[in-house]
């Protein structure tokens, strides 16, 4: 039993929650205490405390560790672009890591690329793809794959699209040189949301709205990086009014959590410097983490209980993850107990203490 200011359905309440390894009941009571809220729920992280999920199954694993000591009580391990031998060897080793002690927290995968734009590629390593369906369908057969990041615009990409959305897979326009005609003919044929909205994209001009145009006006769902470096609290601000379902992702690689350094993005070396991550002049991920993300978003005037639920329900919602998200009595007690200053006290994931 926990007892605090508990973030249900309907809003926060002072109470008791009883749980086991499910949420038992919500038991409201005149009770101090710290915050209570839904596990983080993170669909865009490379890595953090100094390994990565392109390693295979010990870099998903150290993956895992570190963002649950942050609060995160499920994420999708993302790749970087890079030769089909070692994504396949990902892959496989994301596999094997959905069977181990923390496999419950991995919700599958969000391949990034490899159908990306060689003029948008960032700090992705340089192995962009044109869209192939059978290449595709190597990939989804390796491990689960929920999301993945397209460029529209591409040779094929429309019918790669279909295909993956036929299949159940969220595909996100991203990394993308695309117009806004080529976007919205993407939302047209299937495609859900935006990668990291505002990077790696076409921008907003009044006379071509390009892809962020695009999402501000038309998108229902959208993933953006509240580290306050990729974008601007503004040009958050204006996603949150435009877009209904604009989650908070972290970008996290390697690099988070460490000193400054270099450390691993696939094949490339990228510089962590302050609390950036660089290739070149490039940012190259982020060193967030979900509870920093949220200590930036309540700091940046957003109200703690939307910023909770951008964090956790959104993200389950277009995920379509029934049995987490939310605390509610037969969910998931995948729970962050955070004290007044925002800071991670206790986390649980299916009702065991592991932090």
């Amino acid at each position: 039993m926990l007892e605090g200011t508990i973030l249900t359905p309907t809003g926060f309440v002072q109470g008791r929650l009883h749980f086991s390894e499910w949420i038992e009941a919500i038991e409201e009571a005149p009770v101090e205490g710290p915050y209570i809220l839904p596990g983080f729920l993170d669909l865009h992280v490379h890595g953090g405390g100094g390994r990565e999920v392109m390693e295979g199954q010990e870099g998903v694993e150290a993956t895992l560790r570190f963002h649950l000591q942050h609060g995160t009580t499920g994420l999708l391990a993302t790749t970087v672009t890079a030769p089909l031998p070692e994504l396949e060897e990902a892959l496989r080793g994301i596999q094997k890591a959905m069977a181990g002690p923390l496999g419950e927290a991995l919700l599958g995968v969000h391949l990034e690329g490899p159908f990306i734009s060689q003029d948008r590629l960032g700090a992705q390593p340089p192995f962009p793809l044109l869209p192939d369906l059978e290449i595709a369908d190597w990939l989804l057969s390796l491990a689960p794959v929920k999301v993945l990041t397209l460029a529209p615009e591409l040779p094929g990409a429309l019918d790669l699209l279909r295909f993956l959305a036929e299949g159940g897979v969220r595909v996100q326009l991203g990394h993308t040189a695309a117009t806004y005609a080529e976007g919205e003919a993407a939302l047209e044929a299937g495609a859900f949301g935006f990668t990291h909205l505002y990077n790696a994209m076409t921008g907003l001009h009044h006379r071509e709205p390009g892809v962020v145009g695009l999402a501000l006006e038309r998108g229902m769902w959208a993933e953006i990086i509240p580290d306050g470096l990729h974008v601007h609290p503004a040009a958050l601000k204006l996603a949150l009014k435009s877009i209904p379902g604009l989650y908070f992702v972290t970008d996290a690689v390697a690099a988070a959590g460490m000193p400054d350094g270099k450390y691993p993005l696939g094949v490339h070396q990228v510089e962590k410097r302050g609390h950036g991550v660089w290739l070149g002049g490039s940012l190259a991920g982020s060193t967030l983490t979900m509870d920093q993300a949220l200590r930036n978003l309540v700091a940046w005037g957003v109200p703690l209980e939307e910023a909770a639920r951008r964090l956790s329900s959104y993200p389950a919602r277009y995920l379509d993850l029934r049995d987490r998200g939310e605390i509610a009595p037969g969910k998931r007690a995948d729970l962050v107990v955070l004290d007044h200053d925002l800071r991670v006290r206790e986390v649980y994931l299916g009702g065991k203490q592991r932090v």
